[in-house]
């Protein structure tokens, strides 16, 4: 039945290619490093990997930066908005290199992210160990959760 349809007959069909590499791109769309940094930051630029955890009274964001250093950034906080900015600098290269292949990313970058619920900027305790930034956002008590039971009658 499939030897009638018009693309199946021919083996170098292009039409048939195509149909593959969309089947591909649907596989392959939801996977974390799918679209490369330059589609989501522009060329030359790159943003750290992210992680944000909400608990009754925090939220935790921790962030991927190797290779940078502590003084290199630049962290502020606005409601609910969080800004992570800073430079990776690119190492100084000896004149008697070759390279076949350059993939960690160098330069600026600022990721800006929407928050879950408001924090207070001034109760925000910072850490960065082995590459790891990591964020603890105090909760402002009108963002907290608070339950509300319903009565009948």
């Amino acid at each position: 039945m499939l030897d009638k349809l018009p693309w199946k007959r021919n083996k170098n069909n292009h039409a048939e290619e195509l149909h593959r590499e969309i089947d591909n791109i649907y596989d392959r769309f939801f996977e974390p490093d799918f679209m490369p940094s330059s589609y989501i930051f522009g060329n030359g630029k790159w943003g750290p990997k992210l992680d944000i955890s909400e608990g009754r009274k925090n939220i935790i964001v921790k962030a991927e930066i190797p290779g940078i250093e502590a003084k290199d950034l630049d962290i502020t906080i606005d409601g609910r908005r969080l800004n992570i900015r800073g430079e990776k600098k690119q190492e100084q290269t000896e004149e008697e290199e070759t390279y076949y292949r350059i993939e960690r990313s160098y330069g600026y970058f600022n990721r800006t992210i929407e928050l879950p619920a408001e924090a207070d900027p001034e109760k925000v305790d910072t850490s960065y160990k082995k590459g790891i930034l990591k964020i603890k956002l105090r909760k402002t008590k009108s963002s907290e959760t608070k339950r509300i039971k319903v009565t009948s009658g």
